[in-house]
C-alpha cells in the first residue's frame, strides 16, 4: 500500500493546515518547543549530525520545558544511522533504587506512591544523551549543551503553556522550598512574558561541560568525564545526600551503577512500511499492536474521522492497551512474549474482537499468552516532550524526554529533580509493574520511527502520557491512509479513549470514556454514544490531545518535511 501524496475529498482530508509544512533539502528538526528546535538547528548548521542535534534539542527541552521534562529525568531514544539502516533504542529509563522498601507504600501510604523522594528512580536522561553521543554522535557534550546552558543561565521568556502548568501545580511546588525558590519566584507563579531563570541548572550543565574539557582526552573520554560528573562526582553526591536527608532510597551506588541499555528496536510491517518503537519497558509496543490491528481494516473507505473510523480505531486501541496493562513490564526481570504480541497471527485473533456496531464498555480482555499477570482498574497526564531530527546524511533521531518538576523536590543547588518516574509503578505487590528494587517502571514516553524503503524515513512522536500512542496512531494513519501532507496530518482533530487504568499514580480508570476534539464531538458524539462509547468534548486545538512532531525524509524527491503541532509550543526548522 502506498500513501496518496495529496488528499481527495472522499478521504476527508481537505481541511487546510494553519501552518505550512516546513521543507528543506539538507537537514530538519522538529521539537516540542521552538527554542529547543533552534538549539538542534544550530548544531546541524555547525556541522553536527542528527544525533548531536537531537541531544542538543533534548537537553534544551529540559530547560525550556522543565515543568514537563527534567534534565535528570528519562529519555528514551531511537536512532537510525543511514549507513547501516539499523534502528536501535537507547532505554533512558532508570530502575528503582536497590534499597527500595516496597512494603512502605502499603504499610504507611495505603497502597499509594506519594509525591516526593520516595517515588524517585535512578535518573537516566544524562546517561542516555551521552551514550547516544558516544556511540553515534560527532560532537562533545559542551558543544551540544551550549544552548541549554545559556537558556538556563540567562533565562527565557515565560510562555503560556508553561505558565499554565506551573500555576496549576503551584501547591505542589510550594511543598518544597528548593522548588518554590525556582518555580514560584516572589511567592507566585511566573507570568507570561516574564524572564524565567534557572541559574543552578545552568551551573550543573556547565560543570559537566567543564569536567569534559578538563579531561583533555579523546572525545569519548571527555564524554565519559561529563557523565562521571553526574553519576559519580559532585552532582551525584549532592543528589544522594539530599535524598537521604529527605528519607529517600536513591544513593550514590545506584547512580554509579546505571548505564542505559542499547538494543535493536522492535518493529512491525504495515502495508509495506516498517514502524519501529521501543520495548515493553515502555508503552511503545502498543503503537505497533494498534497499527497491526488496523492493518486489517479499510479505513480509507470508512472516511477520515467518520463515526466508523473513530469507532474502529478506538476499539483497536482498547485491545492494544488491554495487552499493555497485562503484559508490558521490565523485560530484564519478567519475560515478555513480544514476538507473539507483534505477530500477524496474534493481530488476526485480536482483530476479530472489534465489533463494528458495539464498543467494549470497559477494557477488553487481554490476549492469551504464556503466564497470567494481574491488572486492575486523574486528570490528563502533563509531562513529556519530543524531538525528531534528520540530517544531511539521512541519519534519523527520535526521542521523548520527560519527567516533571512538581511531583518531587529540586535538589538544592543543582536545579535538578531526579526522575519521579516511580509514579508509573504500582504499590500492589501482585501487579506486573509492582515496585521492586532494580525493576524499571513501565514508561509512557515512546518515540517512534517509520521507514518505507526507497520512499521515506520518518521519526515521529508526541507528549501526552496515555494519549501518546493514540495521537501517534492517528497521525500515522492521516499520512499513510488518508494521504495528508505532514502539517495537515499533525493538526487534524484527534480523539482518545480512556478504557484502561491510567499509567500514573493513582491509576484512575474511566471505562468507556472517549474524548473528542471539536468539532468531532458535536458531529459524532451522539452516534458514538449509540455504539456504547461515553463521549466527552475537548476544545478544538487543546494541548491535552498531545503535541505531535515529525520529520519526513522524502527519498524520492530528496527533500525533508517537518511538522510541529500548534497545540503546544512546538516548531520545525530546516534548510
Amino acid at each position: 500500500m502506498t500513501a496518496t501524496r495529496y488528499p481527495d475529498p472522499a478521504a476527508g482530508g481537505t481541511q487546510p493546515a494553519a501552518r505550512p509544512t516546513v521543507m528543506g533539502i539538507d537537514h530538519m528538526v522538529s521539537a516540542g518547543h521552538y527554542l529547543a528546535a533552534e538549539a538542534g538547528f544550530a548544531v546541524l548548521e555547525a556541522g553536527g549530525n542528527a544525533v548531536d542535534a537531537g541531544v542538543a534539542a533534548g537537553i534544551a527541552l529540559g530547560v525550556v520545558q522543565s515543568d514537563l521534562v527534567n534534565v535528570a529525568g528519562v529519555a528514551p531514544i531511537l536512532i537510525r544511522m543511514a549507513e547501516t539502516g539499523r534502528v536501535v533504542s537507547i532505554a533512558g529509563l532508570g530502575p528503582w533504587p536497590a534499597k527500595t522498601d516496597a512494603a512502605r507504600f502499603i504499610g504507611e501510604f495505603g497502597g499509594t506512591i506519594p509525591l516526593g523522594v520516595l517515588r524517585m528512580v535512578v535518573p537516566a536522561a544524562p546517561d542516555a544523551w551521552i551514550t547516544a553521543l558516544a556511540r553515534f554522535g560527532t560532537m562533545r557534550f559542551g558543544e551540544v549543551a551550549r544552548a541549554a546552558i545559556r537558556l538556563a543561565r540567562d533565562g527565557f521568556v515565560m510562555y503560556p503553556l508553561m505558565a499554565e502548568i506551573v500555576a496549576m501545580q503551584a501547591e505542589n511546588y510550594a511543598r518544597w522550598p528548593s522548588s518554590a525558590t525556582i518555580y514560584l519566584p516572589g511567592g507566585k507563579p511566573p507570568a507570561v512574558g516574564e524572564r524565567f531563570v534557572q541559574a543552578d541548572l545552568g551551573a550543573t550543565l556547565q560543570f559537566m561541560a567543564d569536567e569534559e574539557a578538563a579531561s583533555r582526552g579523546s572525545r569519548k573520554e571527555g564524554l565519559e568525564a561529563a557523565r562521571a560528573a553526574f553519576y559519580t562526582g559532585d552532582i551525584a553526591a549532592r543528589i544522594a545526600d539530599f535524598v537521604a536527608s529527605e528519607g529517600g532510597w536513591l544513593d550514590r551506588a545506584d547512580l554509579a551503577a546505571y548505564r542505559s541499555p542499547v538494543e535493536d528496536a522492535p518493529s512491525i510491517t504495515w502495508h509495506g512500511a516498517t514502524v519501529y518503537g521501543c520495548g515493553p519497558w515502555c508503552q511503545g509496543p502498543a503503537l505497533l499492536q494498534a497499527l497491526k490491528l488496523l492493518e486489517g481494516f479499510d479505513l480509507r473507505v470508512m472516511g477520515h474521522n467518520t463515526v466508523d473510523m473513530i469507532h474502529t480505531v478506538a476499539e483497536a486501541l482498547k485491545l492494544a492497551f488491554a495487552d499493555r496493562e497485562r503484559f508490558y513490564t521490565d523485560p530484564a526481570h519478567v519475560p515478555v512474549a513480544l514476538d507473539r504480541l507483534l505477530s500477524e497471527g496474534y493481530a488476526a485473533e485480536r482483530r476479530a474482537l472489534i465489533r463494528p456496531g458495539e464498543a467494549w464498555p470497559e477494557m477488553p480482555p487481554p490476549g492469551e499468552l504464556l503466564g497470567g499477570l494481574k491488572g486492575g482498574p486523574q486528570g490528563p497526564d502533563l509531562d513529556t516532550s519530543y524531538v525528531a531530527v534528520v540530517d544531511r546524511h539521512g541519519n534519523a533521531f527520535s526521542a521523548t524526554p520527560s519527567d516533571t518538576s512538581y511531583s518531587a523536590p529540586v535538589v538544592p543547588g543543582t536545579g535538578l529533580v531526579p526522575s519521579s518516574r516511580g509514579s508509573q509503578s504500582w504499590a500492589d505487590p501482585d501487579h506486573p509493574r509492582a515496585v521492586a528494587p532494580g525493576h524499571r517502571p513501565r514508561l509512557t514516553p515512546n518515540p517512534a520511527l517509520a521507514v518505507r524503503e526507497g520512499a521515506y524515513v520518518m521519526p515521529f512522536g508526541t507528549p501526552g502520557g496515555d494519549v501518546q500512542v493514540q495521537a501517534m496512531t492517528q497521525t500515522f494513519l492521516n499520512l499513510e491512509t488518508f494521504g495528508m501532507e505532514p502539517q495537515q496530518a499533525v493538526e487534524a482533530p484527534r480523539f482518545a479513549m480512556h478504557s484502561f487504568p491510567n499509567s500514573f499514580e493513582p491509576h484512575a480508570y474511566y471505562p468507556g470514556r472517549l474524548t473528542l476534539e471539536q468539532p468531532l464531538f458535536d458531529e459524532h458524539g451522539a452516534a458514538l454514544a449509540a455504539r456504547g462509547h461515553k463521549p466527552e468534548a475537548w476544545a478544538a486545538g487543546t494541548w491535552r490531545a498531545g503535541g505531535m512532531c515529525l520529520v519526513r525524509h522524502d527519498l524520492k524527491r530528496k527533500i525533508l518535511e517537518g511538522a510541529a503541532d500548534p497545540r503546544r509550543p512546538s516548531y520545525a526548522l530546516g534548510w
